[in-house]
């Protein structure tokens, strides 16, 4: 799986050293100081802006961009509201039973998983494979980085630039290693919020699909010390068809649990 072909734009001439700097790690082509619905071609572009790395279509009747944010909107509402330890999550990786983990987000995407196991205290390490999307986690991890009600949380997290099937090679014989192995292939995603739906239209864009998820589920289970939690859409097929210990599920979705030993033996 690549990225498809992108470029970088900026909002305005401050921004263009940033953008030129970005394009380069990239390597594909700076484009200048325009907005994304000018543009007609490529499909994807990267916009520098003042508050922060996006990732828009280009057109005029494209979606809202999509953007790391680890300090407002929803995940500071579920920080604050969503049921700490309770949550589903938290029990599929077993905070119910012990107090700190240390958890391999071994598919990261956006990073909100992640950064609320982070914020139970579990430190995580996040892997991405796209050098785009590991830009706008790195850019939400920055930006949230310096502001006082999250940087402990973003603390506990650590993110590297690798593909999951070469990190996990890299893992086996190495001993306990990592408490938790936590799956959430981007594919197939089944959920009817609109704002979900334009999020994977342009991720489908970008990544493709994710055809290689059912080799991670083996490996994962390879190095796990207790478990591999996958998460998947409620009617979703089980990865690589191999059945759960258990299951958590919700109204629109699951936790498959793959149990190598309890916590504690």
């Amino acid at each position: 799986m690549s990225d498809t072909e992108i470029a970088v734009i900026c909002h305005e001439a401050s921004l263009t050293h940033q953008a030129e700097q970005i394009a380069n790690q990239l390597s594909c082509p700076y484009l200048g100081v325009i907005t994304s619905t000018q543009l007609t071609i490529p499909n994807l572009v990267i916009e520098v802006t003042g508050d922060g790395v996006v990732l828009a279509e280009t057109g005029k009747k494209s979606t809202n961009p999509v953007r790391v944010d680890f300090v407002t909107g929803a995940l500071a509402h579920r920080r604050k509201y969503g049921g700490g330890k309770n949550q589903a999550i938290a029990k599929a990786v077993g905070l119910n039973k012990v107090k700190k983990l240390q958890v391999l987000d071994a598919t990261a995407g956006l990073g909100r998983d992640a950064f609320v196991l982070a914020s139970l205290g579990c430190q995580v390490t996040l892997l991405e494979r796209s050098k785009v999307v590991h830009l706008l986690l790195a850019d939400g991890l920055n930006r949230a980085a310096i502001d006082v009600d999250v940087a402990s949380i973003v603390n506990q997290l650590q993110l590297l630039c690798i593909d999951a099937k070469d990190y996990l090679q890299e893992l086996l014989g190495l001993a306990d290693q990592f408490d938790v192995v936590y799956l959430d292939p981007m594919f197939p995603h089944r959920e009817k919020s609109a704002k979900v739906k334009k999020e994977m239209r342009i991720f489908q864009q970008l990544l493709g699909q994710d055809l290689d998820a059912d080799y991670l589920l083996d490996a994962a289970i390879a190095i796990a010390k207790y478990r591999v939690v996958v998460k998947r859409p409620k009617l979703a097929p089980y990865l690589a068809d191999k059945a759960p210990t258990y299951q958590l599920t919700g109204k629109s979705g699951r936790f498959d649990v793959y149990v190598n030993k309890a916590f504690g033996s």
